[in-house]
């Protein structure tokens, strides 16, 4: 294993970062789908912003590629485009 105290550091703070990066990447997945299996266009709006922000804070620290971000932010704003208002009943 490691040979050095920096090296046993670094094995540490590897394992966190993992750990934190992990966190986030499954949060977003989740976030994603929720959107996508979505019918309602209030519901899908709401989530939309939650999800933009995640992506975006993700990105700039980067823990996603900023593409990775922007293409995900594009499909879920084409689904949410393509969304028919809920309709009201009278």
């Amino acid at each position: 294993m490691a040979s050095h105290k920096s090296a046993e550091k670094r094995i540490r703070s590897t394992e966190r970062k993992k750990d934190r990066n992990k966190i986030i990447s499954s949060q977003i997945k989740t976030k994603v789908k929720n959107i996508l299996n979505t019918t309602d266009k209030e519901k899908a709006e709401k989530n939309y912003k939650e999800v933009v922000a995640l992506l975006d804070r993700s990105a700039v620290r980067g823990r996603i590629h900023k593409n990775t971000a922007s293409r995900k932010k594009a499909r879920l704003t084409k689904h949410l485009n393509n969304l028919k208002p809920a309709e009201t009943k009278k």
